[in-house]
Formats: structure tokens, C-alpha cells, sequence
């Protein structure tokens, strides 16, 4: 077997092909969206790499694997063609980080006050993630105005984000404190 070609130079001019073969500018909205999904899953595997429980490794892998499945529904001319089933989020997708998400929760203190990212290094990691999936919510929100998106694909990004921050909550409580705003001077 042939070894395929990295480069193909068919973006040379600004322009690359959406799935279903339409060409379209790189500054697309399509194209952020789902360049700024690939951004969060290289975000979520730096976070990966310093995770230390393997329960929270597996669902950060299941993660890195669900967003590129949500990058290929966002890259696909949904108007046109049916994305493929490796390309769609299910109800039982969203369920499962909510079950995540409940989990940390419910052996975190009771949260009172804004929390400030950091604490540590994944607790860090962990905010740097929920940040980029919140813009990555906002684009996908902006395609939708104008091509069919899955409303599994926002409730899944929306869920994501809370998952991030109880995982942040969660990694700061290890080491220390969670570092909460301070209104008015310091």
C-alpha cells in the first residue's frame, strides 16, 4: 500500500473542501468551528497527559474521540448530504458526561463564589478546556444560524464545559484551595 501524501496542495489559494466536495474560503464559519473543535481536543489531550486516575484518562480519550466526531458533523455540508454515524452525538453521548459531571460534583464542597482559573497545573489545563469548548459552543452556534447542526452537538459542547470546570474544581481541591474572585481591591 502507497503511502498517502501530507500535503496535497489543494489549499494553496485559500480555499478547502467541506465534506460533500463544496470549496470554500478557510475564513468560513465552518471552518472555525470546527478549527477551534480541533483546538479543544488537542487541549483535552495536553489536559490528558497529567491526568493521573485512569477512570478520568478513559473519559478524556472518549472525549478526544466524540470531538472529532462533532469536527467531521461540522465539516460535512449537512444542507446537502446526511452526515455519517460515526459523525453524530447521541442522546446517550450527552448522558454520559452528565454522570461525569454528577460524580465530581457530588463529593465537591458547595460552591459560593466565583472561582478564578488555577490552583495547579491540570486545575489549569482543565479551565484552558472549558474556555476554548465555551468559544467552540459560540461558533457552532453562529452555523447554526445558517446550515443544519445537530442540537445534540450544542448540548454536548454546553455539557462539556460544566464537565471541564467540576474536573478544574475537582484537580484545585487535590492541592490546595480553589482561588476565588475578590470584589473590590486587594
Amino acid at each position: 500500500m502507497k503511502k498517502s501524501i501530507v500535503y496535497t496542495k489543494t489549499g494553496d489559494k485559500g480555499t478547502t473542501s467541506l465534506v460533500g466536495g463544496t470549496r470554500v474560503r478557510k475564513t468560513h464559519l465552518r471552518l472555525e468551528a470546527y478549527g477551534t473543535i480541533d483546538e479543544l481536543n488537542s487541549f483535552t489531550g495536553w489536559l490528558n497527559c497529567e491526568i493521573k486516575e485512569e477512570m478520568h484518562r478513559d473519559f478524556l480519550l472518549f472525549i478526544q474521540h466524540k470531538l472529532f466526531a462533532v469536527g467531521s458533523f461540522l465539516a460535512t455540508e449537512t444542507e446537502r448530504i446526511q452526515p455519517k454515524a460515526a459523525s453524530v452525538i447521541t442522546g446517550k453521548d450527552i448522558e454520559r458526561i452528565e454522570a461525569q459531571i454528577d460524580q465530581i460534583d457530588a463529593a465537591l464542597p458547595r460552591l459560593n463564589q466565583f472561582v478564578l482559573p488555577g490552583g495547579n497545573e491540570i486545575a489549569s489545563r482543565a479551565h484552558i478546556c472549558r474556555t476554548v469548548t465555551r468559544r467552540a459552543e459560540r461558533i457552532v452556534y453562529r452555523v447554526a444560524e445558517d446550515f443544519p447542526v445537530s442540537e445534540n452537538i450544542v448540548i454536548f459542547l454546553n455539557r462539556l464545559s460544566d464537565y471541564f470546570f467540576v474536573l478544574a474544581r475537582q484537580e484545585s481541591h487535590k492541592t490546595s484551595e480553589e482561588i476565588y474572585w475578590e470584589q473590590g481591591d486587594i
